[in-house]
């Protein structure tokens, strides 16, 4: 079965679950954030930084560190972190502002969290993740060792451990998305991956600058994807 993938297949509506029918469904923000653009690298960059500091201006400076935060973890540019009630931060993360983290998320020791980073509710970044001007939506997961830099993990995205999402070429020039062998730029010189709902990755996969992965799509263990990984009923691997 050949399946044409399209610019089309790109669209942050078909990417992410925007309808509410998830048994945690995302915030209405969020969801607003997602639809404010077509395609998802329009998210990434400066109008991420922006949703991130409109989020935490919208908190009273009083109330923006709820969660459960171990005393041993690292927090630096306080009066720009929000850790909501019900949040865990365990002992050892360091989390620099700015960064959002929902009820529900998780924190893990050893994580790090360097700024303009929106962690949703029920999501994890683990011991030895390192996340950077990303947002992970409901339920995705880097939960070992992984890298996620200008990037965005759809709901229930999961990481397999030693995940690398590469976000800058060894040219520095532009990023391109490609798909159905067509290349668009994306107006960025640092953009790492996008994840579907559910897609996941297996250990050690490296992710080129620039791929996207459709929903429930897989990158196998010891490989690297570039451009658009496809997801569909009995598909487990499809490139373009």
């Amino acid at each position: 079965m050949n399946i044409k993938f399209t610019i089309d297949s790109c669209r942050n509506e078909e990417l992410f679950n925007l309808k509410g029918t998830l048994t945690v469904p995302l915030r209405p923000v969020v969801v607003e954030y997602l639809r404010s653009r077509d395609f998802p690298w329009e998210l990434l960059g400066k109008p991420l930084a922006e949703f991130v500091s409109a989020r935490i201006a919208e908190v009273e400076p009083t109330k923006r560190l709820q969660g459960n935060i171990s005393p041993m973890a690292f927090l630096e540019n306080k009066d720009s972190i929000v850790i909501e009630e019900g949040a865990v931060v365990e002992a050892g993360a360091y989390i620099s502002g700015p960064t959002f983290i929902e009820s529900g998320a998780t924190v893990r020791h050893g994580a790090y969290i360097r700024g303009q980073a929106y962690i949703c509710q029920g999501a994890v970044v683990g011991h030895a993740s390192e996340v950077k001007g990303a947002l992970l939506l409901n339920g995705a997961k880097a939960a070992h060792f992984a890298y996620v830099g200008d990037s965005i993990l759809g709901q229930e995205a999961n990481l397999g451990a030693g995940t690398k999402c590469a976000n800058l070429r060894l040219d520095h020039r532009e990023v391109k998305v490609v798909v159905g062998g067509t290349s668009i730029p994306s107006g960025l010189k640092k953009f790492g991956a996008i994840f579907g709902r559910a897609a996941q990755s297996g250990c050690n996969a490296v992710t080129n600058p620039g791929t996207i992965l459709a929903p429930s799509a897989l990158v196998l263990p010891n490989t690297t994807a570039t451009g658009f990984v496809g997801g569909r009923p009995g598909i487990k691997l499809r490139t373009q």
